[in-house]
Parts: structure tokens; C-alpha cells; sequence
């Protein structure tokens, strides 16, 4: 099983590879520099009467002075393509992850697991009025869709500076790195809204959980029994057949399943009889998800030390 705490750590987990790829490509980022028109620095040199020193300081002052710290050695007309390649697969990359955990969302309001914030009089389809659509969660799938793909036009770009850059990459750049940056920023402030407004349906999860908890009972009955003398590979075929019926029972009949009453009507799985409230137990599954859970919240503080005074601001803001 997977508890609500593990599964919004693996968003959260996602989110966090996406900052640390932000971070990089952008302590990576360099300035061009005062580098000329093909990037040689010759109508500098000519400048400063061949003053090689001057030029290099000429460079560091516009760099320092456009706020950043070090610009590329060498550059043709313009900096290298790559670096938008760089940046747009860091954005593209949290795309992704932003498209993976609001498919979750859908999945789960599907199930009613989870439900995203519904305001008071929101519609939720045109046509079915008791619908509530995770219309938050379609909406950042559809954008992160198209935040993904914005990364080939940087790739296609990068490829096809032949020698050196021509203005067919003008255009396509305004473009992608404009939209790449929108289109992130719309996915996040979605994400955040569908965040603080989650709701849980506890009682949902345990009616499913209950209905699936004697399949995943089966592995904790066969160890049991095989620690009561039985054969496992005697005991995996009675299982089996069980859960075979059990799952004919739920599929065609449309009724609760009924694996854990085959259990006990069966004399074979009878030294475990007394036992079976104790293998039924939900948290006997969840293995270590409590305690992952808070062994990585302490990586999320941690992260989210760096960023206290924006988040102390947005606090002051929302009050």
C-alpha cells in the first residue's frame, strides 16, 4: 500500500530534482560579454591601441555591469545555442514532473481518493452538472504538454547553427524561450493553488483499501503457513485457485470480495485461522512509508531554508 503522506513526497521528490536542475542551469549561465561582431574582440584591440589587457577588462566591467560574473571565453556572433539547450531541458524536465503528479491527482479524483479545490458555484462540466472535473489538474497537464515539447526548438536550433548563427533562429528563440518561461510559471502558480486546497477522503481510501486487502494479504497468509509447517509451493496453488474464484466473484458478479470467507472455510488454511485479523491489518503493508516520509521532509527543509525570505514575503502578502 502507499500512504497519502509517501505519494505527496514523491510529487514533492520530483519537484525537487526540478529545483535542483534550475539551480545548475542558471549558476551555469555566462554572459557573452563585450566579445564584438563575430566575437573575435578585433574592433576592441583596435580601440585600445592592442592593449590586450584592456580588452579583457573592457569585458569583465560590461559582464559585472549586466550582472553577471563571468562570461564565455570564446563566442561566435552570439553565445553558443547550447545554452538554451540548457535551459529550456531544465524547464521542459519540470514540465514533466508537473504533468506526472497532476495525472496522479486525475487518476485519484477518478477513484475519489482526492479531490482539488472546488470553489463555491465552480461548474465542473457544461454538460453533467454533478461533475467536479479536476479541471486544475487538465489545465496544467495541457500547458506542461506543450512546455514539454518547446525543448526541441532549442535542440533543432542548437543543431543547425551551421558555421555560424543565421537569423533563422531569431523568431524560433522569441518563441520558445518566452513561452518555456510562461508556460512553467502558469504550471507552478496552477500547482501551488491545487496544493494548499487538496482535500482527502479518508473513508474512500479505506473502502478500496478493504476491498483489495485480501489479495495483498495473500503473500502475509502464504509466510504464515509456511511457518506452521506447509509447503509454499502448496500453499501459492490454493491461494492462487482462491483468489481466482474470489476475483470472478468481484469482476462478474459485481459483489465484495470474498477471498478472506474462502480462507476460512478451507480446513487446509486452517493453522492460521486464529491468526488472520493480524495478517489483515492495513499497517502490516505500508512498510517503512512513516518514517521515509519524515526522513524526507528533513531534505525538504533543507531546501526550503534557501528560499525563506520569498517564502516569508508570500506569507506577509497572503495575510
Amino acid at each position: 500500500m502507499t500512504t497519502v503522506g509517501k505519494r505527496a513526497c514523491l510529487w514533492l521528490q520530483e519537484l525537487l530534482f526540478d529545483e535542483r536542475n534550475l539551480t545548475r542551469a542558471r549558476s551555469d549561465l555566462q554572459f557573452r560579454g563585450a566579445k564584438g561582431t563575430t566575437g573575435t574582440q578585433a574592433s576592441f584591440l583596435a580601440l585600445f591601441d592592442g592593449d590586450h589587457a584592456k580588452v579583457k577588462e573592457l569585458d569583465l566591467l560590461v559582464t559585472r555591469l549586466s550582472g553577471f560574473d563571468k562570461s564565455y571565453p570564446v563566442t561566435g556572433q552570439t553565445y553558443s545555442r547550447r545554452v538554451d539547450v540548457d535551459v529550456l531541458n531544465a524547464l521542459s524536465a519540470m514540465g514533466v514532473s508537473c504533468h506526472k503528479i497532476c495525472t496522479d491527482l486525475r487518476l485519484l479524483a477518478n477513484m475519489k481518493e482526492l479531490e482539488e479545490p472546488f470553489e463555491k458555484g465552480q461548474i465542473g462540466s457544461s454538460a453533467m452538472a454533478y461533475k467536479r472535473n479536476p479541471m486544475r489538474s487538465e489545465r496544467v497537464c495541457s500547458i506542461a504538454r506543450h512546455l514539454i515539447s518547446l525543448v526541441g526548438n532549442s535542440n533543432n536550433t542548437a543543431a543547425t547553427q551551421w558555421l555560424e548563427r543565421t537569423l533563422d533562429d531569431s523568431a524560433n528563440r522569441r518563441i520558445s524561450l518566452s513561452e518555456a518561461f510562461l508556460s512553467a510559471d502558469a504550471c507552478l502558480v496552477t500547482l501551488q493553488n491545487i496544493f494548499e486546497g487538496l482535500v482527502v477522503y479518508p473513508e474512500i481510501i479505506k473502502k478500496h483499501i478493504n476491498a483489495e486487502l485480501p489479495f495483498m494479504a495473500t503473500e502475509n497468509v502464504i509466510m504464515a503457513m509456511v511457518k506452521k509447517g506447509a509447503s509454499r509451493q502448496d500453499v501459492h496453488e490454493k491461494i492462487r485457485v482462491l483468489s481466482m474464484e474470489a476475483g470472478k466473484v468481484v469482476k462478474f458478479e459485481g459483489k465484495d470480495n470474498d477471498l478472506v470467507d474462502r480462507i476460512m472455510q478451507d480446513p487446509f488454511f486452517e493453522p492460521v485461522h486464529a491468526d488472520m485479523g493480524v495478517l489483515l491489518e492495513p499497517s502490516t503493508f505500508i512498510g517503512r512509508a512513516p518514517e521515509q516520509v519524515d526522513e524526507f521532509l528533513e531534505e525538504v527543509n533543507i531546501v526550503l531554508e534557501k528560499y525563506k525570505n520569498v517564502l516569508d514575503a508570500t506569507a506577509e502578502l497572503k495575510i
